[in-house]
């Protein structure tokens, strides 16, 4: 093959690969941010991996020193482990120990349909991946549903919970003021609206984009309407569990939340006379991710010190 020839033939390859690239994520763009989280998560130090718990398989991330104190974190309705990716650098870097489990049918667990994917039965994934783990006591955080589900975990095992943090929490019998039916979208119209719920000033979707979110909220419905269904009923509300915990407790809220609002946070901080209450502002419902920079250094603070300064 002369020199010309065989050029032409690499960037024909090249232009073939590209295009190949450019195809699938048109056609699968969600795909495609996830390898990014991914590869996020992997740079960041994070070992992926997965335990059986309860019979189900449950995916987790690990970072941070074997011998640092050990975090727990749980995502939230819809959420992944990923989400905690831009805070759990914070605690790392202080020395802590950070597991992030994906919940049973979110993120890369499995979705076991003989799952009620209520609070309780989330509580005891939660403890029976720390029984697995050999985690005898940590720090543990949740947001939002997780907030609710680590708030259970923390009055049913307080010796398992050295401090608590709730972001965003869920949990107290308040009948939401938006329509719930919004966490499954079916229309570009309802993922729009549910972006304005989670965030000040969203961007803009791309019209592409919002089409294979939809796909995916449309395979993974059925799993958070099951768990909405469970939460709705108000059986499992903590208004009567909060005053009832001892250990240091730390409520960060974003300002703007719209999902939780901060008359929520603010009752919650009422409820825990122990507890701190730290407003973030100009954040909504997904500080944790959005606002990281804001409360990353309070967080570490807290898990120093059960204060922050």
């Amino acid at each position: 093959m002369r020199p010309i020839q065989k050029l032409q033939w690499v960037l024909g390859v090249m232009g073939a690969f590209i295009l190949a690239i450019a195809i699938g994520f048109w056609e699968r763009p969600v795909s495609y941010f996830n390898e990014l989280l991914y590869f996020q998560m992997d740079v960041a130090g994070a070992q992926s991996d997965s335990v059986t718990v309860a019979g189900h398989r449950i995916h987790y991330y690990v970072q941070g020193p074997s011998g640092g104190p050990a975090v727990v974190l749980v995502h939230g309705l819809g959420g992944h482990a990923e989400d905690w990716r831009n805070l759990a650098p914070y605690l790392t870097h202080a020395g802590y120990r950070v597991y992030t489990p994906d919940l049973p049918g979110y993120g890369r667990s499995q979705q076991p349909t003989d799952f009620s994917y209520s609070i309780p039965d989330e509580v005891g994934v939660v403890v029976g991946f720390m029984d697995a783990m050999g985690l005898k006591q940590v720090d543990l955080g949740g947001w939002s549903m997780g907030g609710w589900i680590v708030q259970r975990v923390a009055y049913e095992h307080p010796e398992r919970v050295r401090r608590l943090i709730l972001f965003d929490s869920a949990g107290l019998y308040e009948t939401p003021a938006w329509n719930t039916a919004l966490f499954t979208p079916e229309s570009t119209g309802e993922l729009d609206e549910l972006d304005a719920l989670l965030m000040p000033h969203p961007p803009k979707v791309p019209g592409f984009i919002a089409r294979d979110i939809l796909r995916k909220s449309s395979e993974n419905a059925w799993v958070i309407q099951r768990a909405l269904k469970t939460m709705l009923t108000g059986h499992d509300s903590t208004d009567s569990v909060l005053p009832q915990l001892k250990m240091p407790v730390l409520i960060v809220w974003g300002e703007l939340d719209r999902i939780t609002p901060l008359s929520q946070g603010e009752k919650m901080h009422r409820l825990v006379p122990q507890s701190q209450l730290d407003v973030i502002e100009g954040c909504g419902h997904l500080a944790p991710v959005q606002c990281a920079d804001k409360i990353g250094p309070g967080f570490v603070e807290f898990l120093r010190t059960g204060n922050r300064e």
